[in-house]
Parts: structure tokens; sequence; C-alpha cells
């Protein structure tokens, strides 16, 4: 563990901020900085088949040490950061033994992470907070995750008398503008099942996520003077708000939770002659999921005849739900469940509201549910981790690995009942 703090304050000054405007794969060349880096890292703890391909997916093994017939098991983590917040020079801080009060990430700009409106700061009194300094990410998401994995790698090498079978471990970029998995090659993989360590608070386990899609609207329309315009213009801006003002009002990211789905129009632009909105449709149901974009295009096809303008719609599936892929091997989460029991932690049990790299690695042949990396409020400058939750991800990492390898063959056949 005396090495953990160590390579997360290494890892996230190390900006690896992803683009989705940039064809390439890795979307920016920074993130190679990261990943040469954990690369050498790996080599020189003594990982086996450590390889860096041409995409930047970083892939090595710990070979079994157990005399049993074991399933190649994996965990996986992204180090690339996301777009939405400055990944350029991170400054992390650290508070030992955090009293429950205001932390003051920057007295200049005033910014204060406080526990009056981040109330899940109270259940980390007493511990170690890693916080940034108010004008950047921290980038816990998902540096948390690939510093984890490596020190259960490194102290499983320094404990050979822990049984495990064969550990695979990979990390890849571009996670965070969603195309983390496109480009892994799961079967030069070789693991049975794996897991992402990109969860949040300690304890998360989930198997679920959204399945999701993303809508371009585009409504064009007739400029004319204003004061001749009656019966004459086409007002591209009227047109896409009366699409937009036709979803339910109460289906929106700020109004729902838990299996709720919703509409998330994100970005708009336009003028009187063109008007363009960008859109994503979440929904856990699959049925609810192919209603929402049913019901998008019945409300274009309504406002392209009372309006008659010329409105055009594309609608493209992201992910789906890796629900199915995980129920028929079920006792790959009781798996992890029974780990985090055996290390103190108490398992949280809730589906993803959004996706990871093991909701597209699950349809690719890969079955990877989603364990907690320990970080809160990702994706911005109140982004915080505390250490002690990153020891436990440790901890779970090492613990499934020995319970795979006690466990007999059959056990990985168990369904959800």
């Amino acid at each position: 563990m005396n090495s953990l703090k160590e390579r997360f304050l290494r890892y996230v000054q190390i900006n690896t901020e992803s683009d989705p405007n940039s064809e390439h794969c890795p979307s920016t060349e920074r993130q190679w900085n990261l990943a040469h880096l954990l690369k050498k890292e790996l080599q020189e703890l003594g990982m086996e088949e450590v390889v860096l391909d041409n995409n930047a997916y970083l892939t090595a093994t710990l070979p079994s040490n157990s005399s049993n017939d074991v399933p190649p098991i994996g965990f996986i983590s992204h180090y690339d950061t996301s777009p939405d917040f400055s990944g350029e020079g991170v400054k992390p801080g650290v508070i030992e033994d955090y009293d429950g009060e205001d932390i003051v990430l920057n007295p200049e700009k005033s910014i204060v992470l406080s526990p009056e409106y981040f109330p899940e700061l109270r259940n980390y009194i007493g511990q170690t907070l890693i916080v940034t300094d108010g004008t950047t990410l921290l980038g816990a998401d998902d540096k948390a995750g690939v510093a984890e994995i490596i020190c259960a790698m490194e102290y499983l090498i320094a404990h050979p008398e822990i049984p495990h079978g064969e550990i695979r471990i990979g990390f890849t970029p571009d996670e965070e503008i969603g195309r983390g998995a496109h480009l892994f090659d799961v079967p030069a993989f070789r693991a049975q099942w794996a897991y992402t360590v990109d969860g949040s608070q300690i304890g998360e386990l989930e198997y679920e996520n959204f399945n999701a899609a993303k809508a371009n609207i585009r409504a064009f329309g007739k400029s004319v003077h204003p004061g001749y315009a009656k019966d004459k213009m086409v007002n591209a801006l009227t047109v896409l708000r009366e699409v937009l003002s036709g979803l339910p009002a109460d289906e929106v990211p700020e109004k729902t939770s838990g299996r709720q789905g919703f509409y998330h129009v994100h970005q708009m632009n336009g003028s009187i002659e063109e008007a363009t909105a960008q859109l994503i449709i979440r929904d856990h149901d699959k049925t609810h999921f192919e209603n929402r974009k049913d019901r998008l295009q019945a409300l274009v096809a309504e406002v392209r005849e009372s309006h008659r303008a010329e409105i055009e719609i594309e609608i493209a599936d992201q992910y789906y739900n890796m629900k199915e892929k995980i129920l028929p091997v079920f006792s790959i989460v009781a798996l992890a469940e029974e780990a985090m029991q055996a290390v103190g932690v108490h398992p949280i049990i809730k589906p993803i509201r959004g996706g990871t790299d093991g909701s597209q690695l699950s349809f690719m042949g890969l079955p990877c549910p989603n364990i907690f990396a320990g970080g809160h409020n990702f994706h911005g400058k109140y982004e915080y981790i505390p250490l002690q939750s990153m020891e436990k991800a440790v901890e779970v990492i090492v613990k499934i690995c020995e319970l795979t390898a006690k466990k007999p063959q059959e056990t990985w056949q168990q369904k959800k009942s």
C-alpha cells in the first residue's frame, strides 16, 4: 500500500484529457505520455507480456501460481480524463485526518469543497482525502483504478503465498469519449471475464447500465424581414424549440434517478435559417429505450407537418445494458460481492446511470461488471478521493484473485435465479 498514494499523485499530474472531436486513437497525443510510463512501470514490476499497441491499449499478464485449473480473469481501467473540465496542470492536495469541515480548495477564487453541498464528505471524517486546487479536475476517474490495479499486482507479486490464476490487466485510452472498448482485442486478452475498476464510492458493484443513443436534430428555416414575415418566415429556432418542448419535462437528468430514463439536450445552436440540437437518450429498460427513440422521431414528424418545415434527425445507438450478458454468469458478481465482504467493505449493488467500457466489452464477449475505484464528484473541480477507499479497492482486487483460485470450476456456470 505504500506506493498507492505516490503512484496516484504522479499519474494525475500527467494530462491525459481525451478529445471527442478527434478521429485518431488515442484521440490526443498527450495520452501516450502516461501510457509509456505505465508500460515501463509494469515491466519493472515484473509483469509479463507487457504490450502497448499502436492505439495506446496497454495489456500485461501476471502468470498463475496455482496448480489448479483456474480461469484467467482480468481487471481494466482507463487512463484518459474527461474533456468536460480541464486536466492541464493538476495540482492535487492531500488533506490528512479530515475534520468534517469546509475544505478551501482555492482561496484566491473562493472555491470551497463543502459538506453542506456534498454531504458524503462526512462519511470520511478522520481519513486522508486527495483533492484538487479548484482549477482542474483530479483525474481519479480513472487513474485511481489504474493505480489500484497496479498496486494489487505489486502486492500479489510480493506475496506468492496467495494463490491466483492467470491475471490479465488492461488500460485503455478514450473511455471518456465513449471509445475505450472500440479497439480492445478481446480474444487476445484471453480472460474468461473481467472487472472494470471504474466505479465511484467505496462498495459500488454494478452490472446494469443504461441503453444509450445519441440524436442530432437539424431544422431549416426561411429568413424574411420580420416586418413582412407573415405567412412567409419559417424560424428554424422556433421549429426546433417546438420539437424539444414536446419531450416530457420531468424526464431529464436533473429530475430522474435510479432506473429512470431521460432525454438530455446537451447542445443547441442556431439562427432563423438553421438550428441544431444534440441530445442523448438513456433508459435501463430496452423496451422503454426503443419507445423513447420512437417518440422523438414522432415529434419531429409532427412538427415537420405542422410547420411545413424541413427537419432532419439522426439517431444512433451507442451502447446497451450489460445486464443481459452478466446474468448468465452472475457468479462473477457474487464473487466480487464476497470479496468485498471478506475485506470489510459493504457492497452497494446498484445500476450505473451511465456506461463503462465494461458495457461494450460485455457485448464483445468479455462479461465485465464494474467495481468501485473510490472517487467522488468526477469531471469537475470538486472531485476528491479518500485514500482509504483506494486501499480497500486494492484489497478487493487481491481477494477476487484469491477467491477465484479457491473455487471449483462449476462455480462459474451459476446464473442469476
